[in-house]
């Protein structure tokens, strides 16, 4: 009999994955698959030039910085393997390479799914980000000298800390499956939080980071420029075993978490709702159905706790001043789109064509969803932002303008994108399952490259912004701003209200 650990069910596992790789492809358009080609080769490219190219443009080598960046690789290794972990346990174990309504004529084992996650898992802005910054630290700091010794040790340290990721990921909701997990997942968050806080408090995270396990890394990165080569292939050795390791291990808890109930989804399916009264107007209870089916959905709920609380710790723990805050909230509201708001209308799902029906105007229908989204990415960044200040001192005044322009600005322009690209490129995604997204996962890398680079901007363009004497002209610049993006929205509206594109979107939605 096939058991999750054998070599039999690694190989056949393969093969359906394969299988079912070929079957999305299918699905594909002509242009579909250059964009996804086109995609790839970029990737590629800038991997490479995220690996090289800080070596040769850094200006003469030794740098006078290399000591204070090779001191926070070990650390930046490990915020790696954080960053990774949580966002496997926030996704219930990882992606869906097929979902789950549609992999019903198909079987998919345990051990196929849990590989089809650890493949889709680089397709995340955040973890190719940080993937790119760990490959260009080592560049800047230790030079043109022997590149490819010692960038490869980073790259399987790469994989080896997904593959650890996934691991806690399907343990984590093989915990949430259980008959009390939900209370006793909470309890452990609860736990690590105020263990981290502690540690911050304290003062004594700098000294838990120094010995971390990551500092092997760095000196294995040494010994390539020492000429250690027998310490250098017996280090890659270790990693390669421990991501093999990882890897292998991984398909027992992802089949013990996937044959145990989803409880939190099936408790929210099946909860009673009492009636509520009548509304006082029609906007009024188009609110209320799209605040409830936001609420009602295990991945959002999940997302949005993630996506407040991650980056505000990690501000916190990194003692940020008040002109870098004005990064966050654009990293938020990315984020916070990607949970839903690139495909805003696949929320309502089959009930779409009800929906539809409604004796409501189309205007008002979709000033509903700007509007339950922008409460979404406002009060995500609102909490961000309260974490982040708990150390960031007192601000001037144009530095506490700044932040707010930007806020807003980055909030407006996110919905903008999100709204327009609902209509542009609707799918039918069924948002009940924890591992569902909006979109296909390729198409959610594109979006989320493209929110990241126009957000991430922004911020920067308001931190220069922050360090003028007047606030004035953070304010004149949000206005400038505001106007583009309130322009580009109405277009958007425009275009929903034009009953052929409202059929085609609702059609694709409900189908």
């Amino acid at each position: 009999m096939s058991t999750a650990h054998s070599w039999t069910e690694l190989r056949s596992s393969g093969r359906d994955l394969a299988s079912l790789l070929a079957f999305r492809r299918a699905g594909l358009t002509a242009s579909g698959h250059r964009r996804l080609r086109l995609m790839g080769l970029l990737v590629l490219a800038l991997t490479v030039t995220a690996a090289v190219a800080p070596a040769y443009l850094g200006g003469d080598f030794p740098r006078k910085n290399s000591g204070n960046v090779l001191a926070l690789l070990p650390s930046a290794s490990l915020a790696f393997l954080l960053l990774a972990t949580f966002t496997a346990v926030a996704s219930a174990g990882g992606r869906e390479v097929v979902p789950r309504d549609q992999a019903v004529a198909f079987p998919v084992s345990p051990t196929t799914d849990h590989l089809g996650a650890l493949l889709l898992a680089p397709l995340n802005i955040a973890w190719i980000m940080q993937a790119w910054l760990l490959l260009g630290a080592a560049s800047y700091a230790l030079g043109p000298s022997r590149v490819w010794a010692y960038e490869i040790p980073v790259l399987l340290w790469i994989v080896a800390a997904t593959a650890l990721a996934q691991v806690a990921g399907w343990l984590a909701e093989g915990v949430r499956r259980g008959r009390h997990g939900i209370g006793i997942f909470r309890v452990l968050v609860v736990v690590f939080a105020l263990a981290l806080g502690s540690l911050i408090v304290t003062g004594r995270l700098a000294p838990v980071l120094d010995h971390s396990p990551t500092s092997r890394l760095l000196v294995l990165l040494l010994d390539t420029q020492a000429g250690y080569w027998w310490r250098w292939a017996l280090g890659l050795l270790v990693l390669a075993a421990i991501g093999l390791a990882a890897v292998v291990v991984g398909a027992i808890p992802a089949r013990w978490a996937l044959q145990r109930p989803m409880r939190e989804e099936l408790r929210l399916e099946s909860g009673h709702f009492p009636a509520r009264p009548t509304a006082a107007s029609d906007f009024v209870m188009m609110l209320r159905i799209d605040r409830a089916a936001v609420w009602r959905s295990v991945p959002l709920r999940r997302g949005m706790t993630v996506l407040a609380v991650m980056p505000g710790a990690v501000a916190l723990a990194g003692d940020l001043e008040w002109r870098m805050l004005t990064v966050l909230p654009g990293l938020v509201a990315s984020g916070g789109a990607l949970l839903f708001g690139v495909n805003t209308w696949c929320l309502d799902g089959r009930g779409a064509l009800w929906r539809d029906s409604l004796p409501v105007g189309p205007r008002t229908a979709f000033l509903s969803r700007v509007v339950v989204l922008m409460e979404v990415l406002l009060c995500s960044a609102a909490l961000t932002l309260v974490l982040a200040a708990l150390r960031a001192g007192r601000p001037t005044v144009p530095e506490a303008v700044a932040l707010l322009c930007s806020t807003i600005v980055v909030v407006v322009q996110v919905i903008a994108a999100g709204m327009r690209w609902s209509i542009a490129r609707p799918f039918a995604v069924d948002l009940r399952s924890a591992r569902a997204t909006p979109a296909p996962p390729v198409v959610m890398a594109g979006y989320s490259a493209r929110l990241a680079v126009s957000t991430t901007f922004t911020g920067l363009a308001f931190s220069g912004l922050a360090e003028l004497h007047d606030a004035r002209y953070a304010v004149c610049a949000a206005v400038v701003f505001l106007c583009w993006s309130g322009w580009r929205l109405l277009r958007a509206t425009r275009r929903w209200e034009d009953p052929a594109v409202r059929a085609r979107v609702v059609a694709t939605v409900a189908g």
